[in-house]
C-alpha cells in the first residue's frame, strides 16, 4: 500500500502534543504514529515531510522537521472547518529515485481521494515526483514556482534542485501546460533562460513586480495545480537563512500573502516547501507559511472549473480582430477571459476555457491593450 512509505512520527513529539492546550492547532490535527495511521475518507488537508535533500549539492545536514513541526502545531487555528491530518515522513531511498517513487505514489494517492498535500522537503527536485503524480490522472498539469532561479538544467545534467524543470519539460510523457515563475531575480538567470521562457510561452514575474503590487499573483496561483516554494526565494533577513545568503527576496509578509493565494485558490491541489536549511528561524517562518495556505484553503469559493457560469457576469470587448470574452464572478468579484481552444478530443485541455484573469488587464482589454497571459495561452493552442 501506497502509506507504508510513510515513517510514523517520534514517540517524544508525540508526548510532546500532549502538553499542547486544546486551543492550539497541535491538539486539532490528527497523527500518524506508531499505534494509528488517519483515516484518509475524513481528511482534506494532508502534511507530509520528506527527508531527502540529496538534490541541493550545498546541503550539509540532514533534514529535520522536527523544529517546524512544534512551531506549526504551537500556533492558535483560525476559525477552520478543514481536517488536517500529519502523516509523518517519507525518508530517503536508497537512490533519489526510490525517494521520488514513494512520494509520488504517495500524493497521488491523497489527490485521487480529494486530499490536497503539504509537502515539507528536502531538496526543490521533489518538484519533479508531485509533476510526475499526475501522470494517472490524466489531466495537464500548471505548475507555479516561487523562485529567485529557473532551475533550468543542461540537457545531460543529472537531476537536481536547481536544473528539476529541464527534466519536466523533457520528459514523457509530457503532462506540463504551463509554468510560472513568481520572483525570479534576473542576475540568477542568464539571457537565454529568459529567452526560453518565453520561447516556450511560459510566465515569469521578477521579484520587483510582485513586491510593487502583489495581486498581480492571485490570477496566477487560481490556474496552478502544484505550488513550489523555494526558501532561497526569502531575503534571509526574514528567513533567518544565513547559510545559503540571499540579501534579496520576498520579505516575510509578501512570502506569507503568496501562500495564502495559493491556498484559496480552487484549483492548487499540492503545495510543497523546499530546501529548508535546517534552522531554527526558518522553521519559524515555515510554519506561518503553512498556517497561511491552510487559512487560504478555509476559505476557497468553488468557483471555475468546479462551478456553473450562470453565477458571472459576461463582458465582451471587441479589440482589433479578435473578441475578448471576460467573465465576472458576482460572489468573489474575481475575473477570467475566455479561452477558445480547439480541442481536436483531447480532452486533457478542457479545463483550461476559462483563463483567471485581473480586473487591471479587463480595463487595458477595453483600453485595446491584449493581455500578455491570453495571448500566450493562445499561442499554445496554435502551436
Amino acid at each position: 500500500m501506497e502509506f507504508d512509505f510513510l515513517q510514523p512520527l517520534e514517540n517524544d513529539f508525540v508526548s510532546w502534543l500532549q502538553e499542547l492546550s486544546f486551543q492550539q492547532l497541535g491538539s486539532k490535527v490528527v497523527f500518524h504514529t506508531k499505534d494509528q495511521f488517519p483515516n484518509i475518507d475524513k481528511i482534506t488537508v494532508a502534511i507530509i515531510g520528506v527527508l531527502d535533500n540529496r538534490g541541493d549539492k550545498k546541503a550539509f545536514s540532514d533534514v529535520d522537521l522536527l523544529p517546524v513541526r512544534k512551531e506549526l502545531y504551537s500556533m492558535f487555528p483560525g476559525n477552520w472547518d478543514a481536517s488536517i491530518a500529519d502523516l509523518g515522513d517519507i525518508v530517503a531511498g536508497n537512490s533519489i529515485e526510490d525517494t521520488y517513487f514513494a512520494l509520488r505514489k504517495v500524493v497521488s494517492t491523497l489527490i485521487k481521494n480529494k486530499v490536497v498535500p503539504i509537502v515539507i522537503g528536502g531538496s526543490q527536485d521533489l518538484t519533479y515526483a508531485l509533476y510526475r503524480a499526475y501522470d494517472e490522472l490524466e489531466q495537464m498539469v500548471n505548475l507555479v514556482s516561487i523562485d529567485s532561479k529557473f532551475d533550468f538544467g543542461k540537457d545531460d545534467e543529472s537531476i537536481s534542485a536547481s536544473s528539476y524543470l529541464t527534466k519536466i519539460i523533457v520528459d514523457e510523457p509530457n503532462n506540463l501546460f504551463n509554468y510560472c515563475n513568481i520572483g525570479y531575480q534576473t542576475y540568477y538567470n542568464s539571457q537565454e533562460e529568459i529567452d526560453l521562457i518565453e520561447k516556450l510561452f511560459f510566465d515569469g514575474y521578477r521579484l520587483g513586480e510582485i513586491s510593487n503590487n502583489i495581486a498581480l499573483a492571485e490570477p496566477v496561483f487560481r490556474d496552478a495545480d502544484i505550488v513550489s516554494l523555494d526558501l532561497n526565494s526569502i531575503k534571509s533577513s526574514d528567513s533567518g537563512n544565513f547559510i545559503s545568503f540571499a540579501p534579496n527576496g520576498f520579505n516575510g509578509k509578501e512570502i506569507c500573502s503568496l501562500s495564502r493565494y495559493a491556498g484559496i485558490s480552487d484549483k492548487v491541489s499540492m503545495f510543497g516547501l523546499f530546501n529548508h536549511n535546517n534552522s531554527n528561524q526558518e522553521a519559524v517562518l515555515i510554519a506561518q507559511i503553512i498556517w497561511y495556505f491552510i487559512e487560504g484553503y478555509h476559505y476557497r469559493s468553488n468557483e471555475y472549473p468546479f462551478g456553473s457560469r450562470e453565477n458571472y457576469i459576461k463582458f465582451i470587448v471587441p479589440i482589433d480582430d479578435e473578441i475578448l470574452v471576460f467573465y465576472k464572478s458576482d460572489k468573489t468579484d474575481r475575473w477570467w477571459i475566455e479561452i477558445p481552444f480547439v480541442l481536436n478530443g483531447n480532452n486533457k485541455l478542457k479545463r483550461n476555457t476559462l483563463l483567471p484573469c485581473s480586473y487591471d488587464e479587463y480595463i487595458g482589454a477595453c483600453n485595446q491593450e491584449l493581455p500578455e497571459r491570453w495571448w500566450k495561452a493562445q499561442r499554445k493552442n496554435i502551436v
